[in-house]
């Protein structure tokens, strides 16, 4: 049962009892039309038809409604958001216009550029490597920082950034250079997401920056991994887009066999996806060993598509898999159009594995790739020991490279 409270400016509102759950939020999902859902004291969530989701705050001063944001889901929590209404609401008691206030704190010195690009690597640090936190912020304090670091955020523009980038491009370190500003970009989406800033400047920068040189394949070798695993890392597109990315490279399947993946197919207990024969491009059921990264890949996707059909669901399109491109402007968005495809991963597998003296006909098995003239019947479960030590042997390599 709710209760009425008395408060000056908020003219006896109705206070409901708190609705919503932490759970409840992070399920929530895209719907023809945008829509809202309150939690207590004039805070709702609005989440739009692609499934982002928004708080806002209702509220009246000096007798007119007006609207507060606190930001974006999941970057501000439930209980932040909480927290961000009552400090709304206090301002409110003293007299004050919340909205008002919010405008004054971003003239405040923790606003600068600095301050939060730091804030935005402490909330993505828990979901890197060591190796991979230290490099990012090296990188931001050695090019960026020095020249616009003390600086408000809510006052650089595409050109001070690009002026800052041109620097390291200077050094001739192109590659560092479109990194840096994929880096650059993450830290403006923080604050936008957090509600500091409503436009994105650094949104194309990288457009403006020289390329490194094309190649005429479309894989990469072993020599080239760290760096494209960094780059990986480094990726900040949807985290569907992302984690398929990088459970193709772990099982190197072909894209179609991992686009119309489906829960039903896997048995996390038994460590093993089995991919049905209609799907496979021979017609034979092919059994995938699961490395432990791509277990815990699986178990991170389950908060995302877990009441889903297909492991790798649309984000746009929930109810239908990823599209055939979506892969690969994952990888033309990291810089590698025209030198990886989705395809080139069991090229890389292949060979990197052969390479290092891995049991060759384990790694043809893995790549349901048939001998028909010998073997006579196809056993999904040929070498299914030996193919269980390759699969987690070749995620231990790929986590080696990720360190260099």
């Amino acid at each position: 049962m709710g209760v009425y409270l008395g408060v000056s400016q908020f003219d006896w509102y109705f206070i409901p009892p708190i609705m919503l759950k932490d759970t409840k939020v992070k399920n929530l999902k895209g719907k023809e039309k945008p829509y809202k859902l309150g939690d207590s004291n004039g805070l709702f969530i609005y989440v739009t038809k692609n499934g982002t989701k928004f708080w806002r705050q209702k509220f009246r001063f000096n007798g007119k409604e007006k609207l507060l944001s606190h930001g974006e889901y999941p970057f501000v929590s439930l209980q932040k958001a909480r927290q961000l209404r009552d400090e709304a609401r206090q301002l409110l008691s003293e007299g004050k216009d919340p909205s008002q206030a919010k405008k004054a704190a971003k003239i405040s010195t923790k606003n600068t550029f600095e301050a939060i690009a730091r804030a935005w690597h402490d909330t993505m640090t828990p979901s890197w490597s060591d190796n991979h936190s230290q490099k990012v912020i090296v990188s931001l304090e050695k090019d960026i920082f020095q020249i616009i670091g003390d600086q408000p955020i809510y006052e650089l523009n595409a050109p001070l950034l690009v002026d800052a980038l041109k620097q390291i491009e200077k050094r001739g370190s192109y590659e560092q250079a479109n990194r840096v500003a994929q880096r650059v970009n993450s830290v403006f989406r923080f604050a936008a997401a957090s509600g500091l800033i409503e436009h994105n400047p650094a949104q194309h920068i990288k457009d403006t920056l020289k390329k490194p040189e094309k190649r005429n394949y479309n894989t990469i070798d072993a020599s080239e991994l760290p760096e494209f695993l960094q780059s990986l890392e480094d990726y900040d597109g949807h985290p569907i887009v992302k984690l398929a990315t990088e459970f193709l490279m772990l099982t190197f399947v072909r894209t179609g066999e991992l686009r119309g993946a489906q829960w039903s197919e896997f048995n996390l207990k038994n460590k093993l996806w089995e991919i049905p024969a209609e799907r496979m491009k021979k017609k034979r059921t092919h059994l995938v060993p699961l490395s432990n990264r791509a277990l815990e890949i699986l178990n991170t996707l389950k908060a995302y598509t877990g009441n889903r059909t297909h492991v790798f669901a649309s984000p746009t399109k929930p109810m239908n898999p990823i599209s055939n491109n979506t892969i690969f402007g994952a990888l033309k968005r990291m810089g590698y159009a025209g030198k990886m495809t989705g395809h080139g991963f069991r090229h890389l597998a292949s060979t990197t594995l052969n390479e290092l003296g891995f049991n060759p006909d384990a790694i043809e098995k893995q790549l349901a790739h048939i001998d028909g003239s010998v073997r006579g019947v196809y056993n999904k479960a040929e070498l299914l020991e030996t193919r269980t030590n390759l699969m987690q042997e070749w995620s231990n390599l790929l986590t080696e490279f990720g360190k260099q």
